[in-house]
């Protein structure tokens, strides 16, 4: 089990120093609890609220910020992860993709770009972002690219800024699959 726990530290080092090519460095480092969060999410259209403490019930989490739905980089990054919904899915990992940016535009994004699987939470003011300090610099009130791996104990396995969303997917599937493997 320590070989497992060092592979996914592993794993988010790796992540971290890769990230540091990007942006800023995600704020909120691995092993730090996650903040609870509640938000107005859509999937396939329908709203409903999101809560971070009832997902980690049935597995570690995905979270993914983004600046905002229907532009090049968030709708690439979205399909992305509707792609390897399956594979995340096999983990009994949840995705959800939060924004600050045009927030009208969840349930739509939901269907149309997220491919009706998995959930996008509307972030007026970037309030959850702040949580995880993962507001946009220069532009507080949207969120930055910034993908996080939660294991079930709200522990952050892996911490990731990019503003390039293809490598999102890759880490964040990799980090999952270290800490399914390990229990």
């Amino acid at each position: 089990m320590k070989a497992v726990i060092q592979a996914v530290t592993g794993v988010a080092a790796a992540a971290l120093l890769v990230g540091a090519a990007g942006t800023a460095l995600a704020a909120l480092p691995v092993g730090a609890q996650a903040p609870d969060f509640k938000a107005q999410a859509a999937l396939a259209g329908d709203t409903s609220t999101f809560s971070l403490k009832e997902a980690l019930k049935t597995g570690p989490v995905v979270l993914y910020f983004f600046p905002a739905a229907f532009t090049s980089g968030c709708t690439q990054e979205a399909h992305e992860f509707a792609e390897a919904s399956d594979s995340f899915a096999k983990l009994h990992a949840t995705v959800i993709g939060v924004t600050a940016g045009n927030v009208d535009r969840v349930a739509e994004f939901s269907k149309v770009e997220c491919r009706n699987k998995f959930r996008v939470a509307a972030d007026p003011g970037a309030k959850i972002a702040a949580q995880y300090e993962s507001q946009m610099q220069g532009n507080p009130l949207l969120s930055d690219r910034t993908s996080y791996v939660i294991a079930r104990d709200g522990k952050i396995l892996l911490s990731y800024t990019d503003m390039d969303p293809h490598a999102h997917i890759e880490k964040t599937l990799a980090a999952t699959e270290a800490w399914a493997a390990s229990h």
